[in-house]
């Protein structure tokens, strides 16, 4: 037998028959003197989480059977009371839904559909099953007042925490609500519980800004639609999409339907394009999407349209969320609005896994803590919707960072990231186009971040005079800064066309080129095991200690320096830095300041619209030398120009206008390759008049 409430209404609340049989006698015994054993006050039990349920929303039923049936909220209401949720919970009053209210979000027309149900013969609705089942509905002549029942008990829920009667409350109902539009019903739903409480709490309490949570399996068509150009309600869906091919169909529950209007930004929809997600993947979404979204919102008040079919063992989901999913979930959630949370029950047709997990909800409502999940790791589904759904809501969401939800983890074994290919395109260039040949690194450290980006020309160790070219070309994140789209082939073409005039250019000069890429190759995170890192030198120098990322391209230079530039014939050497090389260049002057001094004749830096490295204060000798012998190449934009002592800490300074590092150094060259003359032939003449 299913359960019963054994309640009746008394001015519109809802009282226990046994309570009222006992008033009489509780208010004698009140007014009699106190005994010396009875304690001086007696005080009424303080509830903080309430509940509404009727056995008479289960008159609601299909004559054939049906997945939305009576029994789903009387297992819940037996599963809760089975295990004492129900004795630490208030019974809060249950009425149908006014007509008023149901037209803040319904039109009239589908209010009188609605109520003209109960006048339904068997003969009406056996001619009529036709129409309903393309409506996804069934109908009987006890709809009308479950459907009342229903949003009815939504609103008193939503109520009383509005108003502080209660902190958190449930409301196990039935028929369903989320998919009723303001003009149809449809998908077992025919008022849309939520919405209408929603908005009957924006009237009547001090509670403005509300989030609407729907992990129903199915997009929540109708609440999206009643709030799609309200900004006072935010409402966040994860379901199961499939293209748009899953109910209720269509493009509305995709990531792009994102409000109209004011409401613009206030719809996010996590839409999963295949059936099977889990905990991971609901968890995921909402450290990555939903809880970003709700902390910058900051909602008064959050309604969840719970939905269990996303369960594990629900058929019509097919997906594997677990209790404790819906636990941790739910737990999340409470963190928000001051804890004023409303749990509103929608779907979920596996009665087994609708009380489990509604037992799990409760649980949490009422203070305990989730339990522990085991090792979890989302699906490449997941992730990637996750990460075009986190590219979509940056635009409404400031809290939302894309580049947060990029995990390449799983297919890091066969990924390539675009910079890697640039970079792998270009040393394939250099190989193969100028016969520069890769230099070896000894250390461990050093191959791992920069394995076959050190390349030379074969007379390294000949030629007396040396460029030092280093730079981080395929280096998007640098070159793309301002710029909203990127054509990779026209980057890759940059690199070419600049390393192909700066190479040939040397080599017609007699030059050798030692070229070094700065730009670290991807570390694997398993391998990092703290934020300093030692490169081991091959000769005496002592390890160089990293503090931060931005030394790895210095710690390189200082390798090649001591272990490579020294031992060569090069006594004239220009050291060119581009974009973020220049950091690299200038901590190799500072780390090996003395050698440089008497080695190098001249530096070249080509900056973006980036700070442009200069020499330490406390250096007075180096910071003359550097004057004396450097270019910096920046755009015509460059604050620099705005700081005079900023200008005053290095040499020539030229402008060009251009403010790609790419393209600046492409316009430069012709500058550049004519300092550099400049500077080796002064050596050159000076050496030889020495001699």
């Amino acid at each position: 037998m299913p359960s019963t409430d054994d309640t009746m209404e008394v001015d519109g609340a809802l009282i226990s028959s046994t309570t009222a049989g006992n008033s009489a006698t509780h208010t004698q015994a009140t007014s009699r003197p106190r005994a010396a054993s009875v304690p001086a006050t007696l005080r009424e039990h303080t509830y903080l989480v309430g509940y509404v349920y009727s056995s008479k929303m289960m008159a609601h039923s299909c004559v054939h059977g049906h997945c939305e049936q009576p029994e789903r909220i009387s297992r819940i209401f037996d599963i809760l009371k089975e295990n004492h949720c129900l004795e630490k919970m208030k019974k809060l009053p249950i009425r149908r839904v006014l007509r008023e209210e149901a037209l803040l979000v319904h039109s009239q027309a589908l209010w009188d559909k609605v109520l003209a149900l109960h006048s339904l013969t068997e003969q009406d609705i056996a001619d009529s099953e036709a129409y309903y089942n393309d409506l996804s509905l069934y109908v009987h002549p006890s709809t009308p007042y479950a459907a009342q029942l229903s949003a009815g008990g939504v609103i008193e829920a939503a109520l009383s925490v509005a108003r502080g009667e209660v902190k958190k409350s449930f409301a196990i109902v039935r028929p369903p609500g989320h998919h009723a539009e303001p003009d149809e019903h449809m998908g077992f739903c025919f008022f849309n519980n939520v919405s209408i409480a929603a908005k009957v709490v924006q009237l009547r309490t001090a509670v403005k800004r509300i989030l609407i949570l729907d992990w129903d399996v199915h997009h929540g068509n109708g609440t999206q639609r009643a709030f799609y150009d309200d900004p006072s309600v935010l409402y966040i869906s994860l379901h199961r999409y499939e293209g748009g091919n899953f109910y209720p169909n269509g493009p509305f529950g995709s990531m792009t339907s994102c409000g109209e209007g004011p409401g613009l930004g206030y719809s996010v929809n996590i839409p999963w394009p295949e059936k099977g997600m889990g905990d991971a993947d609901y968890i995921l979404a909402f450290q990555k999407i939903v809880m970003p979204i709700a902390l910058e919102f900051s909602p008064d008040l959050v309604i969840i349209s719970a939905g269990f079919d996303a369960a594990e063992g629900d058929d019509l989901g097919e997906c594997h969320v677990s209790p404790a999913g819906y636990a941790h979930m739910t737990h999340m959630l409470s963190s928000l609005a001051g804890g004023k949370l409303v749990v509103a029950l929608e779907g979920g047709y596996c009665l087994d896994a609708i009380a489990a997990s509604a037992l799990a909800v409760t649980r949490i409502i009422l203070g305990e803590m989730p339990p522990q999940l085991p090792p979890l790791t989302a699906s490449e589904a997941a992730t990637e919707t996750i990460w075009q759904v986190a590219m979509e809501q940056s635009k409404y969401w400031k809290n939302v960072d894309p580049k947060s939800s990029e995990t390449i983890e799983e297919v890091e074994p066969i990924a390539i990231s675009l910079p890697e290919l640039l970079k792998a395109h270009r040393q394939d260039y250099l190989f193969r186009e100028h016969g520069m040949l890769e230099v070896p690194l000894m250390s461990q450290a050093l191959i791992e971040r920069f394995s076959a980006q050190v390349a030379c020309t074969p007379d390294l160790m000949e030629n007396d005079s040396l460029i030092v070219f280093a730079h981080e070309f395929g280096n998007l994140a640098v070159e793309l800064d301002s710029v909203v789209t990127c054509n990779v082939r026209q980057e890759h073409s940059y690199l070419v066309d600049c390393s192909k005039s700066l190479l040939a250019w040397a080599n017609a000069e007699g030059y050798a080129v030692l070229d070094v890429n700065v730009f670290p190759k991807p570390y694997a995170k398993s391998k990092v095991r703290s934020s300093t890192s030692t490169f081991g030198n091959s000769n005496d120098h002592a390890p160089l200690q990293l503090k931060h990322t931005e030394d790895y391209g210095g710690a390189v230079l200082v390798y090649l320096w001591d272990n490579y530039i020294q031992l060569t014939a090069a006594r004239q050497l220009i050291l060119v830095g581009h974009g973020p090389g220049c950091a690299a260049i200038m901590s190799l002057i500072q780390q090996r300041a003395a050698s440089v001094m008497k080695t190098v004749q001249g530096v070249v830096q080509v900056v973006g619209l980036h700070n442009i490295p200069a020499t330490p204060r406390d250096a007075p000798a180096l910071r003359q030398w550097y004057f004396e012998n450097s270019i910096v190449v920046v755009p015509t934009t460059h604050p620099i120009f705005h700081d005079s002592k900023a200008l005053k800490k290095h040499g020539s300074i030229f402008r060009m206008d251009e403010e790609k590092p790419i393209k600046l150094i492409i316009k430069a060259m012709p500058g550049i390759q004519s300092f550099i003359k400049e500077k080796l032939s002064v050596t050159a003449g000076t050496d030889a008049n020495s001699r």
